[in-house]
């Protein structure tokens, strides 16, 4: 397949971008979508122009760094699917795609489709400790959890940070994001010990890295790769309030 490509490029978070087009050939449909843009790279240093910089890690759906938003749907049409897991025979021969980096404030371009998402590593270490011993392994049965408990912290904890619902997000909120590392710790008992303190200050780091506030749009939980619920945003309101109320009460 044909393909005509709208990349966008920029050196750097200070100089100014915009979309350069590319026209690729004999493109498979079996391949992925960033196996197409290392055919794309190929062919500009082949020519000795400057390649087309994006993330890329495990290419296996599990590190969340194939950051990029593909004719506008943050790592493109299909759903509960990575950018690295999109395959061309998603699309149709000669069509024209637009592909550019996440947009929010709280992640600046570094070039190109590369953007800094450094922030939430800012909201992680606001998360504080777990009461897990290292060492050995730990016996499986050693904290008995309920199954349904334990069915809801697996499925926050299935968030690989990659942002997409950030850059869904009209306001560019981290609430999805925030609330499955909030819901996947205090569900668990190894993070009681800083439940309280979790819910306040990874709200706060949140807030203090430029993310927008949430007004329940859902946009988020329409393009996660993961497919997290909109419930981890509930429980985490729920985790916050409690815990500011008893932090005033202290006082």
């Amino acid at each position: 397949m044909n393909l005509n490509l709208k990349v966008w490029r920029q050196q750097g978070g200070q100089s100014k971008g915009k979309f350069e087009e590319y026209s690729l050939e004999n493109v498979s449909e079996e391949a992925s979508f960033l196996e197409m843009l290392d055919a794309l790279n190929e062919q500009l240093i082949s020519k000795k122009e400057d390649p087309v910089a994006f993330d890329h890690d495990c290419r296996e759906g599990i590190c969340g760094m194939c950051s990029m938003t593909i004719n506008g749907e943050p790592h493109g049409p299909e759903k509960a699917t990575t950018t690295c897991q999109l395959h061309m025979r998603h699309f149709k021969d000669g069509e024209t795609i637009t592909i550019e980096p996440w947009r929010a404030r709280a992640f600046p371009v570094l070039k190109d489709l590369v953007t800094d998402r450094s922030a939430f590593d800012s909201v992680m270490q606001a998360g504080g400790f777990i009461t897990a011993r290292t060492g050995s392994a730990v016996d499986a049965n050693e904290i008995p959890i309920p199954k349904g408990v334990l069915d809801e912290a697996m499925d926050a904890a299935a968030c690989i940070g990659c942002g997409a619902c950030v850059a869904a997000c009209p306001n560019a909120s981290a609430m999805l994001f925030t609330g499955a590392k909030v819901s996947h710790l205090n569900s668990l008992p190894q993070g009681q010990a800083e439940k309280e303190r979790r819910s306040i200050l990874m709200v706060e780091a949140m807030d203090s890295a430029g993310f927008g506030g949430c007004t329940n749009v859902g946009a988020c939980e329409s393009v996660c790769p993961k497919t997290i619920s909109l419930d981890v945003i509930a429980k985490l309101n729920r985790d916050y309030h409690v815990s500011s109320i008893k932090k005033i009460m202290r006082f």
